[in-house]
């Protein structure tokens, strides 16, 4: 924040030397919480304080007074820290801390202090401050002419991607996928509602952005001249993103990067594309209230370890389209399932734990003595680990588990050199274990052996000289002495230095236990030292093993995925997909894997049947009866089977996908000042302009946020789009029973519903899908159930029954309207411009110079 209290504008006041050395960093630091390092204190002053008093709830003070007006301040325990960054860091805050770097008995004035670290919510690696299971990324956006570069990195584990979405609606669809804590753009960023509702956004200046300074950036992390084996050096844009990332990582962390050592493009067209509606709707990790629970990973997710966690995520934000890898996972469920060695997989790998955020601790050199020797752990699982994949065959498993091989040196240096259990902290030694360190434990022998020379010499100095009320003691304040009583001072030797005199005693010291004093005062803070030495060789000693201990992090991390989803098949009923060639999906009695466990009721299991004859399900039946369910069991099933999963049915088979689109539920964005009907007509629009004959389309209830003729021609319009120009695989539910004469007018449509059963005022759902349509809506049925007075019912039976009589209830058959008329009126799918008609006639590969000049004169006359 810039500093805005009046002491501060005054150019002519004179601060005090300390806060002339914080007001110097402050500057430095404008737009972030400075954490200023005052002894047992981290201390904020002027804005920064009154700004924390409130995140943090704590007091607001003040600290004297500088350049004639009151400091205001807050502060926190240094020992306590954390707690506090975790808050901030939750709240998207940024933190930079400041220390003490230079040394008071030397200072001059006011210690040197220096900002050590920058803490904020996407770069963060301490363990207090993340969430365990959840990726951690942070994440630049760039937009050039209509098109996006956007990367994305994760500092807990190196994974450093980049992509270059085409669309405004793509990257709105990334930025879902990919939640980043923190988004960097540049300050002449035009699409700001990319931004909207989101916290962490962080304003970089353009030039950051600059391509020649990215790849300079890029190639200077990586150590390479330049990108073309990392095959994105075409991917103009996303580089210029990733650019300005990995500068703001470096200058945020102020340490080397040693763990981030390559740069990935992420193809789409590798992708089942998933727009942002889709993901929400599907609730794949996050449900519609934004919350954890009833989510489709809250059910498939019983991984080990967190990593293993993370990795599954980022599986069902992403599916794939590669046959030989989805068939490769799924080989590698299927054997793990049939010799349940899932049994024996998971509490090998519980033990193992997280050690892919321990690695990037210990490359940015922040990890902690417990890091270390959980590490130590982790690696003394290794061979037990071995043992349990040696039965197993498959490639893919056998390379999992060569890439997951024992490191017995690297255990044995842990071994020896981290004490079992070693303090939270370096700072007051006791880390390095005994017998690593023939120094060390001199220094530590000498401290902790100060007692055995205090009694060997008292009695030595007793029997030498006579003196039996001699004793050898040691305070604070005079250090060691020798105390002899009044009544024997007289048998004291001339060597025997007066150090005190007391009421009944006086105290003396000797060269000998002068030198020993010497000694055990440094020894402690000599064994210190060296015990942080040793603890920054051993960084360097674990380094140069970086990129194998990742390799091994992400083999354990798919191991545990993989053992996971063969569990969850086994204890789910789960069935292994076949990944066919031919477009389709046909599904036997499936599921919804969330629903079904939630439910009270066993679940009724439903067939799908979408081919190139049977493109487009018309799904009519009562509110309740199970038709969202239904759809979205669909999108789910096809989605697990496109990440290399068993799914919930007796039998599935999958044909290509290249994207799913969902148009379920009613949602408004009023912030936005967009309606119910206003979000339903965008999703529709998007769907309509972007899906192919391979994507699988769920359209539930369509032109509901509008008048009933209005709505129900845009539905019409809507299927007959569709189905005749797109030839989407298409689940349409509806309560408008006149599109179910679609079928008869088109090819490759037909009806299906979920019946329901009438017992006077009650209703009961029988929630299995028939071949036809539904024979009635049921509408006044369920507003029954949902408690709406019987009077209101009866009467809307009434009115219902004179507008049957009065013909009102009409098919749009008889509507004057055609499905072109309406797509026109409302402009949801316009038809093409004379200008566009031109331009799709020209083929410029056939044109003169000339003739492309006489071509744009036309255009523009057109325009």
């Amino acid at each position: 924040m810039k500093q805005k209290t009046s002491p501060l504008k005054d150019k002519n006041a004179t601060h005090t030397p300390m806060m002339q050395q914080y007001l110097k960093l402050k500057a430095e630091n404008p737009d972030i919480l400075l954490f200023y390092r005052m002894g047992d204190f981290y201390e904020l002053f002027y804005d920064d304080a009154k700004r924390a008093s409130q995140l943090l709830d704590i007091s607001l003070t003040k600290r004297g007074a500088s350049a004639g007006g009151p400091i205001p301040m807050a502060g926190v325990p240094y020992h306590a820290v954390e707690g506090y960054l975790a808050k901030l860091v939750q709240l998207g805050e940024s933190v930079a801390i400041c220390e003490q770097v230079g040394d008071p008995a030397t200072s001059k004035g006011p210690v040197e202090r220096k900002v050590v670290r920058i803490v904020t919510p996407g770069t963060v690696t301490d363990e207090a401050l993340l969430s365990e299971r959840t990726d951690n990324l942070i994440g630049a956006i760039f937009h050039h002419q209509g098109h996006f570069g956007y990367a994305t990195l994760d500092v807990t584990s190196g994974r450093f991607q980049l992509t270059e979405p085409a669309t405004q609606e793509a990257m709105a669809a990334e930025l879902q996928r990919t939640a980043p804590r923190e988004l960097l753009f540049p300050e002449d960023f035009e699409p700001v509602e990319l931004l909207a509702h989101r916290h962490g956004n962080r304003r970089r200046p353009v030039w950051e952005f600059e391509l020649d300074t990215a790849k300079q950036q890029l190639n200077q992390q990586f150590g390479t001249r330049d990108l073309v084996g990392f095959g994105v050096e075409h991917a103009t844009l996303g580089l210029c993103a990733a650019g300005c990332l990995i500068q703001y990582v470096k200058d945020t962390q102020r340490t080397a990067l040693p763990h981030i050592r390559s740069l990935t493009l992420d193809r789409q067209d590798n992708s089942v594309i998933l727009d942002a509606a889709t993901r929400r709707n599907l609730e794949l990790t996050v449900n519609l209230a934004g919350g954890n629970d009833n989510t489709l990973a809250e059910v498939l997710d019983h991984t080990a370890t967190a990593m293993g966690s993370r990795m599954l995520k980022r599986w069902l934000h992403q599916p794939m389209r590669t046959r030989e890898l989805l068939d490769q996972r799924l080989d590698a469920i299927g054997e793990i399932k049939a010799s349940a060695l899932f049994e024996e997989l998971n509490p090998t790998l519980k033990q193992i734990g997280d050690i892919e955020r321990i690695l990037a601790r210990v490359a940015l050199r922040s990890a902690r003595p417990r890091d270390l020797a959980r590490l130590r752990y982790a690696l003394q699982q290794l061979p037990e680990l071995a043992g349990h994949l040696t039965s197993l065959s498959h490639t893919h498993l056998e390379q999992l588990r060569i890439d997951a091989s024992p490191l017995p040196e690297l255990c044995d240096l842990l071994e020896r050199a981290i004490c079992d259990n070693p303090p939270v902290v370096i700072r007051d030694g006791g880390v390095i274990a005994q017998g690593y360190n023939a120094e060390l434990d001199e220094w530590r022998d000498l401290a902790n052996g100060a007692t055995e020379y205090l009694e060997r010499l008292e009695s030595d100095e007793r029997e030498r000289h006579g003196i039996d009320t001699l004793k050898v003691g040691y305070n604070a304040v005079h250090g060691f002495y020798i105390q002899v009583s009044r009544g024997q001072s007289h048998l004291v030797p001339p060597h025997y230095v007066r150090r005190q005199t007391l009421k009944n005693a006086e105290r003396y010291i000797i060269q000998e236990l002068k030198e020993h004093e010497d000694k055990v005062l440094n020894s402690k803070s000599k064994a210190l030292a060296v015990e942080k030495k040793l603890w920054d060789e051993l960084f360097d000693l674990i380094l140069p093993q970086l990129a194998t201990l990742q390799t091994l992090a992400a083999a354990v991390a798919q191991l545990d995925v993989l053992q996971n989803l063969a569990e969850r098949a086994e204890t789910l009923d789960y069935c292994r997909p076949v990944l066919s060639l031919e477009p389709g999906i046909d599904i036997l009695a499936g599921r919804h894997p969330v629903v079904e466990r939630v439910a009270k009721d066993p679940f009724i299991a439903n067939p799908v049947a979408l081919n190139p004859e049977r493109k487009m399900l018309i799904i009519t039946g009562p509110n309740m009866g199970g038709k969202s369910t239904y759809m979205r069991q669909t999108a789910l099933i096809a989605l697990l089977a496109h990440i290399g999963c068993y799914v919930p049915a007796a039998q599935a088979t999958i044909g290509p996908i290249d994207r799913i689109f969902t148009r379920i539920g009613a949602s408004d964005d009023l912030a936005s000042g967009r309606s119910t009907f206003m979000v339903e007509m965008t999703e529709t629009a998007n769907i309509l302009h972007n899906a192919t004959q391979n994507s699988l389309v769920l359209m539930d209830e369509i032109g509901r946020g509008t008048s009933t003729y209005d709505g129900l021609s845009l539905a019409w319009a809507s299927a007959e789009w569709l189905a005749s120009r797109i030839g989407a695989m298409t689940l349409f539910a509806t309560h408008y029973f006149e599109l179910t004469e679609l079928p008869a007018l088109l090819p490759n449509l037909a009806n299906v519903h979920l019946d329901a059963i009438e017992h006077g005022d009650s209703i009961a759902f029988m929630h299995a899908v028939q071949e036809g349509a539904a024979s009635k809506s049921f509408g006044l049925a369920v507003a029954g159930l949902a408690g709406v007075p019987k009077e209101v019912v009866r009467q809307a039976r009434n009115k219902l029954t004179q507008l049957e009589q009065q013909g009102q209830h009409q098919s749009i058959v008889s509507q004057p309207r055609s499905a072109v008329d309406v797509a026109n009126q409302l402009s949801l799918i316009p038809e093409p411009s004379e200008v566009e008609k031109v331009l799709a006639e020209i083929n410029p590969d056939e044109l003169s110079p000339r003739q492309a000049l006489e071509e744009l004169y036309r255009l523009k006359q057109l325009l």
